[in-house]
């Protein structure tokens, strides 16, 4: 084990920090340029680009449990995460290079169609980030003790990602995405194959109890009960996209929703319990509450354009893309900045739990205000840098909190299942959501949900118990 290591010093947090930046930029990159260079470069249409960008959050709902799981358990090449870091790390790497030169790789194959070819390649690129985002951040679990330094962990993890993150919408805004795509495939293979043999994992994670040592699908089911409504509309939903059927009814809507309202209030009801090897309360609560933001977010992300569309009808498309382009480079750049500057030095005060309690009710008032005071470009920066602050608690906070409400010795997999409250969100966004909006005239309502369910996060994450430190 290195010196800085066993110190727990500022460049052990840096470097620990780095494989998860290489995922990061990766997917800066893909948001970036993938969509532009399907439809530019190799002529998919807007629904074969959808189906590509599904299979992200599709592979994440079962990919990241399944790499979670199986890292958990084994041990080759010094570690349990570094062989998936290494391997996820290659492929990215690998992916992106191959995205500007698709026809060389056909003809080296000897496929004449480019079409195929693409898809195989974007797929790929997104299955290995998502992927591998698990091991990236469990190691970081693995690695520090529970309470302030794991926090810290957590929080260099996302203002190193972060600024990575900002240099690669800068990269791509002032030399192009051709640019982008090959200095994000040096870096990723950089920040992906060095790092992890500079960090020394352990060899046993915990104490496993017969309790915990066999994790069942009743057990996983158990765990993610609150997300139990985002899963079964997210199946309905995909199903009715892919066999192409319509309808004119929103039952499935309703039983979804009404299945998600009374799973939530039964887990924020319930008491979480001390002394269990797996608090099974206190991280259902979690997935609850961070779900909920997500939902938030991911309208906006996804959205805004419509909104700016509805607010600002006389701007050209151009002008449109600047705009949206400088917003997230406001929101990045505050998120860059605040967790191991800001946040993690209050969470030690206040408790981590509050600290994220606060920035999601700030995030709710900030997207209030988008809805009466957006119209102006100034205005919408001035409110972007604000909504900046909770999303810098979203990518965070919640994985130091999480993890230490479950098992040691399960942290793959946990990693897996948190990943849930992200991925099943997003579907709905892209599947419930975005059907929704589209039928309504007035696109104000796109700040209107991403307000009210960031104050519902606000609210479930009051119900939280913080841990008692050690």
């Amino acid at each position: 084990m290195f010196a800085m290591q066993e110190r727990l010093a500022k460049r052990f947090y840096i470097l620990l920090s780095l494989p998860a930046t290489a995922m990061g930029f990766a997917l800066s990159v893909q948001i970036s340029a993938l969509s532009w260079i399907l439809t530019t470069q190799y002529g998919l249409d807007i629904h074969e680009v959808g189906l590509v960008w599904a299979a992200g959050p599709i592979a994440g709902i079962l990919g990241q449990v399944i790499v979670g799981l199986i890292s958990d358990k084994v041990w080759f090449w010094q570690g349990r995460r570094r062989p998936f870091i290494l391997i996820g790390g290659i492929l990215a790497g690998l992916m992106l290079l191959a995205l500007p030169n698709i026809d060389i790789v056909s003809s080296s194959l000897g496929i004449t169609g480019l079409l195929g070819v693409a898809i195989a390649v974007a797929l790929t690129l997104d299955l290995s980030i998502n992927v591998s985002f698990n091991p990236t951040r469990a190691i970081i679990a693995d690695v520090t003790p529970e309470g302030d330094e794991r926090t810290k962990g957590y929080t260099w993890m996302q203002t190193v990602s972060g600024s990575f993150g900002v240099l690669a919408y800068a990269i791509g805004a002032v030399w192009g995405n051709y640019v982008l795509i090959y200095f994000g495939a040096g870096l990723v293979l950089l920040l992906s194959l060095i790092p992890p043999f500079f960090v020394t994992e352990p060899r046993q994670l915990s104490e496993q109890t017969s309790q915990s040592s066999v994790f069942g699908l009743v057990d996983i089911l158990n765990n993610i009960k609150p997300l139990w409504g985002f899963l079964i509309y997210d199946v309905y939903a995909l199903g009715l996209q892919l066999s192409g059927i319509k309808t004119d009814h929103y039952w499935a809507e309703l039983l979804a929703a009404i299945i998600t309202l009374i799973l939530v209030v039964q887990t924020v009801l319930a008491k979480e319990q001390e002394g269990e090897p797996t608090n099974q309360t206190g991280f259902s609560k979690v997935l609850a509450a961070h779900s909920f933001s997500w939902i938030g977010v991911q309208t906006m992300f996804v959205f805004i354009f419509a909104f700016l569309q509805d607010k600002m009808p006389n701007i050209s498309d151009d002008e449109l893309g600047k705009i949206i382009a400088m917003s997230f480079l406001i929101l990045s750049a505050v998120a860059a900045g605040l967790p191991a500057i800001v946040l993690e030095p209050m969470a030690k005060r206040v408790g981590r739990v509050k600290v994220h309690t606060y920035c999601m009710a700030s995030m709710a008032i900030g997207y209030f205000a988008v809805v009466f005071w957006g119209e102006s470009k100034m205005s919408l920066y001035l409110l972007m840098a604000m909504l900046g602050i909770g999303w810098s608690a979203i990518i965070s906070l919640p994985f130091a909190i999480m993890s230490e409400k479950v098992d040691q010795s399960h942290m793959g997999l946990y990693m897996g299942l948190f990943n849930l409250s992200v991925v099943l969100p997003q579907l709905l966004v892209s599947l419930g959501v975005g059907l929704f909006i589209s039928k309504v005239e007035d696109k104000g309502l796109v700040f209107h949900i991403s307000a009210i369910s960031l104050a519902i996060s606000a609210l479930v994450w009051t119900q939280v118990k913080e841990n008692k430190r050690p």
